[in-house]
């Protein structure tokens, strides 16, 4: 399995105590497969994908990925395994404001020093449909625009795990039917397994499997049934 997890629950601090936010999630995911985690707000969905990508640590439990214990990591193991193996996407663009566009996506390949960034940078940009727009700071574009970018720099270094935390959430329904589109390609194209947070329905029709969480829960799995021939 690239991700595995075993019994995990998390606690967090609150400003009346401890707060129970999963409860004893045992969770697999498949090469290549596309996870959707729907759920009401507050329902534990973005905790759950930050415990995957090791950006938040389970208070109990094992979190597995690609054979490594991500729980027993220090936070510069875990920094450096998420530079070599994921790629994360958040509804907040999260791009450096002085950076160009180019900059942004080139910025996680250098950190891991590959000889090539800015090629592969440049690469990823025009794949999204930004060759225009490489030496453009984040202020200078839209809101879709931004999202691109945010793609690219989480496809630029070819991930195992793409993970997408309701990457559609601020944007219109065209410009967020456009995103969902390039975020499959970005996952076929690079063979990735891809895990996402999402209120769409119809995003979440589009994965393999998905999870509903209800109050820290697994509540109930479904496996979408797609039209034959329909586009992924």
């Amino acid at each position: 399995m690239i991700l595995s997890l075993n019994n995990v629950s998390l606690s967090l601090q609150g400003n009346a105590g401890m707060v129970d936010i999963l409860h004893d999630i045992s969770l697999d995911v498949g090469a290549q497969e596309t996870l959707g985690l729907v759920g009401p707000s507050g329902s534990g969905k973005s905790s759950l994908l930050m415990l995957m990508g090791g950006l938040e640590r389970a208070t109990g439990g094992e979190v597995m990925a690609l054979g490594q214990d991500l729980t027993a990591m220090d936070e510069d193991a875990l920094a450096r395994f998420r530079r070599s193996h994921m790629g994360v996407v958040f509804q907040s663009f999260h791009l450096i404001p002085t950076m160009t566009a180019l900059e942004n996506v080139a910025t996680p390949l250098e950190l891991a020093n590959a000889p090539d960034a800015f090629e592969r940078a440049e690469a990823e940009l025009v794949a999204v449909g930004l060759g225009h727009r490489i030496g453009h700071y984040p202020a200078q574009m839209s809101g879709g625009e931004q999202q691109r970018v945010a793609l690219a720099r989480a496809a630029a270094p070819r991930p195992d795990i793409l993970l997408a935390d309701e990457p559609t959430g601020n944007l219109d329904q065209t410009t967020g039917e456009a995103i969902m589109d390039l975020l499959f390609g970005l996952r076929d194209r690079h063979g990735a397994t891809l895990v996402l947070v999402t209120h769409s329905q119809e995003l979440a029709d589009r994965c393999d499997r998905v999870i509903r969480l209800v109050d820290g829960k697994l509540d109930r799995e479904t496996r979408p049934t797609r039209i034959k021939g329909a586009a992924e």
